[in-house]
């Protein structure tokens, strides 16, 4: 069960609306980026309410991990903080930013993304350097969870494959490619299907 007392960032889904809302991946973050960043237009609600009101988006970076043209895979164990996603196989690390990190991403975008390095290693352990880009958002109105989260799509491109979970809800921790991927496509959770997808499309892009 959450913690009520848990605060994470949200913008209304009216804001989302304004910009042009969509469905799946969205290949111009600029476009969304500067807004959803700016102060005031993002704050904190508390988890157990934001997870109920689809008139608020939680901000979610979804991080990709990548060594060459594979991708780090792992599965969801029981200790997952979000049970309907538990035992899905996933792509992306991440989760919600929130008001207990000291975290100052309200503020601007490189705050924003020191807020995301932090939530990464509380799960993942990078043993080598890596460049982070942002490469889209994703949006998943069809599921339950995807109604009241909005994914920014991030890529760690590391220099080696070089790294080691830190948490227990982490497990079967692999580098993939696209093939092996699809072949474990109908196990991923729902924005990890999206991701595999249009794979080649989201390693190969720049900022």
């Amino acid at each position: 069960m959450n913690p009520p007392e848990e605060n994470v960032l949200v913008v209304k889904r009216d804001l989302l609306d304004e910009l042009g809302s969509f469905q799946g991946l969205n290949f111009q973050p600029r476009k969304y980026l500067d807004a959803i960043l700016s102060r005031g237009n993002n704050f904190f609600l508390r988890r157990d309410r934001a997870e109920k009101d689809p008139s608020h988006k939680q901000i979610i970076p979804y991080v990709l991990l990548t060594h060459g043209e594979k991708v780090l895979f792992y599965v969801r164990g029981k200790k997952a903080g979000e049970q309907r996603l538990v035992a899905k196989g996933s792509i992306g690390i991440g989760g919600h930013m929130n008001d207990s990190d000291e975290s100052l991403f309200a503020l601007d975008e490189a705050a924003y993304r020191a807020g995301v390095e932090r939530e990464v290693a509380e799960e993942i352990a990078i043993n080598t350097k890596f460049e982070d880009r942002i490469v889209a958002l994703l949006n998943d109105d069809s599921t339950e969870v995807g109604q009241v989260h909005l994914g920014v799509v991030h890529i760690f491109k590391l220099a080696d494959p070089k790294v080691e979970k830190r948490e227990a809800m982490i497990t079967n921790v692999a580098f993939l490619g696209k093939e092996e991927l699809l072949a474990r496509r109908d196990s991923l959770e729902t924005w990890s299907q999206i991701c595999v997808d249009s794979l080649e499309r989201l390693i190969g892009r720049g900022d």
